[in-house]
C-alpha cells in the first residue's frame, strides 16, 4: 500500500501546483491528486512485472543456443535456474496482476534494449553467479535472487529511469516507493500460496480519506494558514522564502489542527523531512524552527487538539 510519506508529498506537489498554475477549480486539482495516486499504483504492478521479462528474455536465448546448428554442450543443456525461479514463476502466474496490466496496457514490450541492459547487468553480478552455481536450490533462495535484482539492479540503472520518466511523468519521483512496495510484496510471498500477495492502493478506507480531506483542508485555509505563519517569520524577507515552504507548512498545520489521531511529533518530522527532498537545502531547518513555534502558538489557543494515538508525544 503506498505509505502516508508518498500521501503528503502527493498532497503537497497538488497543493504547489494549484496555486502556481491560478487555478480556482478545487475538483479538478483534487482530480489530478487522486489520478497521480493512481500512477504511483501502477508504477508498482508495473516494476513487479519487470523481473518476469528480463527471466522471459534469459529463456528466449537458452532456446535461441539450443537452435542452433552446431550448439555448445552448455547450450545443449544450460543452467535454468533463473529461468526456473519459482517466485518469478508465481509473479508471471498471477491473473490478478496480468488483468491489472492488460486493463491498464501496462507493460515493457516497447522497451527491449532495456529489458536486454538490465538481463546483461544481472548476468554480470556476483549475486547472479552464486545464486546459478549453488548446489541446492530453494523458494528463499529465489526470493533473494529477486530481491537483490531490484534492489541492486532497478534501482541503480540510470536507463530505467529515462524509460520511467518517458512512460509517465507522474512517474519521476516515484520509483523509489514503487520498488519498496515490490519489495514488501515478495517478502510476503510464501512457497505453495497460490495468490500473488499483492499490495492493496491504500492501507484503509481511513487513509483514502486522508487524502482528500487534508488536501480540501489546506486548500480552503491556505490564506488563512499562511498568514499565521507569517507571524514568525517576519524576521526574513518574505521573497527569501521558498514558495515550497510555505506550501509545507500550511500543509503541516492543516493536519496538526485537523486529524486529531496523528501526533504532532509525527506530523513535524514528516514534513520537515519533505522539506529536505523537495524545497531548498536551508529549508527543513527554517520549517523546523517555524512550526515548532506554530505548535506552541496553537497549543496555547488550544486549536490543537489531539486525542487516541495523537497523544502518544505528550
Amino acid at each position: 500500500m503506498l505509505s502516508r510519506r508518498l500521501l503528503r508529498i502527493k498532497i503537497v506537489k497538488a497543493l504547489y501546483s494549484h496555486f502556481k498554475s491560478e487555478s480556482d477549480s478545487l475538483i479538478v486539482s483534487e482530480k489530478n491528486l487522486l489520478f497521480s495516486i493512481d500512477k504511483t499504483y501502477e508504477l508498482y504492478h508495473q516494476l513487479l512485472w519487470l523481473v518476469v521479462d528480463v527471466a522471459n528474455y534469459a529463456e528466449n536465448r537458452i532456446e535461441l543456443g539450443r537452435r542452433k546448428k552446431l550448439p555448445t554442450p552448455e547450450e545443449l543443456n544450460p543452467n535454468t535456474r533463473f529461468v526456473d525461479n519459482r517466485v518469478i514463476a508465481a509473479i508471471r502466474d498471477s491473473e490478478e496482476l496480468t488483468d491489472y496490466l492488460q486493463r491498464k496496457k501496462l507493460g515493457w514490450v516497447q522497451y527491449p534494449e532495456l529489458i536486454k541492459k538490465l538481463y546483461i547487468l544481472l548476468i554480470d553480478s556476483d549475486f547472479y553467479r552464486q545464486y546459478m552455481n549453488g548446489s541446492t536450490g530453494s523458494f528463499k533462495g529465489d526470493a533473494a535472487l529477486v530481491e537483490k535484482f531490484y534492489t541492486r539492479i532497478v534501482c541503480e540503472c540510470e536507463a530505467l529511469e529515462e524509460v520511467i520518466e518517458e512512460q509517465s511523468i507522474f512517474w519521476t519521483d516515484d520509483v523509489d516507493f514503487a520498488t519498496i512496495m515490490v519489495l514488501r510484496t515478495l517478502s510476503d510471498m510464501r512457497e505453495g500460496r497460490q495468490e500473488l500477495p499483492l499490495l492493496p492502493q491504500y492501507k484503509s478506507d481511513d487513509d483514502r480519506e486522508y487524502v482528500r480531506e487534508l488536501f480540501r483542508h489546506a486548500l480552503v485555509h491556505f490564506r488563512e494558514y499562511a498568514e499565521y505563519i507569517g507571524r514568525y517569520t517576519s524576521n526574513w524577507e518574505v521573497e527569501r522564502i521558498a514558495f515550497m515552504d510555505n506550501v509545507i507548512m500550511v500543509a503541516a498545520m492543516s493536519e496538526l489542527i485537523a486529524f486529531p489521531s496523528i501526533p504532532v511529533k509525527v506530523t513535524l518530522d514528516e514534513f520537515i523531512e519533505i522539506a529536505k527532498y523537495y524545497s531548498t537545502p536551508g529549508s527543513s531547518t527554517f520549517i523546523n524552527g517555524v512550526l515548532d513555534k506554530v505548535v506552541e502558538a496553537l497549543t496555547a489557543e488550544k486549536r490543537i487538539q489531539k486525542t487516541g494515538r495523537g497523544l502518544l508525544d505528550k
